[in-house]
């Protein structure tokens, strides 16, 4: 079996290193987006790079009072907004609607019996301190075979 030089067999262990990295960073990353996904936080995302857009936007035809009150007002939403909102209400609508039913249980025949616990009886407390615990050892210590 032939060996790599030196500076090639560095090279491959650098590319794996890296290679580990980036497969930890992606692993990260996938974890982030899923969570963002399961959570609907795209929705908020989206409506922030809105807001901030009419906010933009709003500055450059007023002042910042009135740039502040139309665009959190919702009297005068963007198109972005509008797209977000109608979004909303079709995804609403596409979520499985579970019936829940009411659960049903027959009547027992004959009577009910309830029988009495048998007695308690608490468990005595152990001294829990280290003093204690310490037990003298029954056998001496051994002796050493080689002296």
């Amino acid at each position: 079996m032939r060996r790599l030089p030196l500076r090639a067999r560095l090279t491959f262990l650098r590319f794996a290193r890296n290679f580990m990295f980036v497969l930890l960073r992606l692993g990260k990353v996938l974890v982030v987006f899923s969570l963002i996904a399961t959570l609907s936080a795209h929705w908020a995302l989206l409506q922030t790079v809105a807001w901030t857009t009419m906010l933009a936007s709003n500055l450059q035809s007023g002042s910042l009072c009135t740039a502040v009150t139309r665009t959190f007002d919702g009297a005068h939403p963007c198109c972005l907004c509008k797209a977000i909102a109608a979004a909303k209400r079709s995804e609403q609508k596409n979520t499985l609607s579970v019936e829940t039913q009411k659960l049903e249980f027959p009547p027992v025949q004959g009577e009910l019996v309830l029988f009495a616990p048998s007695p308690f009886e608490p468990v005595p407390c152990m001294d829990a301190f280290a003093s204690s615990l310490f037990h003298k050892p029954l056998l001496p210590p051994p002796r050493p075979s080689f002296v």
